[in-house]
């Protein structure tokens, strides 16, 4: 029997790139958005061209109250996926300590509480499988830009660590902390090659390296709480 995949933020960007290696490597993949429901429906078909098994499921992150309820939300014959990739995130302008109460509950929600939540859900129904949450390798190295992302960031990279124990030995719990791998949306790719220079590697990374971790994650079946850095050696 094929086993399950559920991609939050899976229509987009990082996390449609995830989707798509799941379906392509022969999982069914349940596909979570939250207000991108275009991308969602344009994803739904070319998964349906493809033959690949898969439903949509939205679900608003940013309210703790319907987080709460989407593992209720999936269709029956998807009901206890195998695998759980926390992708979803939020990354907006103007996230710095002078605007704080602004930022920090959507944020807080989408990107440290979602995460939660749903490995909670996840667990109660699975005696075994993997989560893999999405972080940022840029925790490393403390700066003033993003004051709440990185501050959600940082209560995931620990929650990994606390969960890889707490649910073991039936789930494993890993992680992947991107460094230049897309640019921010809206910005143009020349937005990141002019980062070539502060990377020992001098070159940027692309969604196939966050593909293939993926899958290399989900193949290991003795490691857990490992946090593996894609950042070229950016953030050492």
């Amino acid at each position: 029997m094929k086993k399950t995949a559920l991609v939050t933020g899976g229509a987009i960007r990082i996390g449609r790139a995830i989707v798509e290696a799941l379906a392509e490597s022969g999982y069914r993949v349940i596909i979570h958005y939250g207000h991108s429901e275009t991308p969602a429906k344009e994803l739904s078909q070319w998964m349906t061209e493809q033959q690949y098994e898969h439903c949509c499921v939205q679900c608003d992150l940013s309210s703790p109250e319907s987080t709460d309820q989407l593992f209720s939300l999936l269709p029956e014959s998807f009901r206890s996926p195998d695998v759980l990739v926390n992708s979803a995130a939020v990354f907006p302008e103007g996230d710095d300590w002078q605007h704080l109460p602004t930022h920090w509950q959507s944020i807080m929600n989408i990107n440290a509480y979602a995460p939660l939540s749903l490995s909670r859900q996840f667990a109660l129904q699975n005696q075994g499988g993997h989560i893999i949450n999405i972080l940022d390798a840029r925790l490393n190295r403390p700066m003033g830009d993003h004051f709440v992302y990185r501050m959600a960031k940082g209560v995931l990279h620990d929650a990994t660590l606390n969960l890889a124990r707490e649910l073991a030995p039936d789930i494993q719990v890993n992680a992947l902390a991107l460094g230049a791998i897309l640019p921010p949306p809206g910005k143009p790719q020349s937005h990141l090659e002019r980062l070539k220079e502060s990377i020992p590697l001098n070159r940027v990374g692309d969604l196939s390296m966050v593909q293939s971790s993926v899958l290399y994650l989900l193949s290991q079946p003795f490691l857990t709480g490992q946090i593996i850095k894609l950042d070229g050696g950016e953030f050492l």
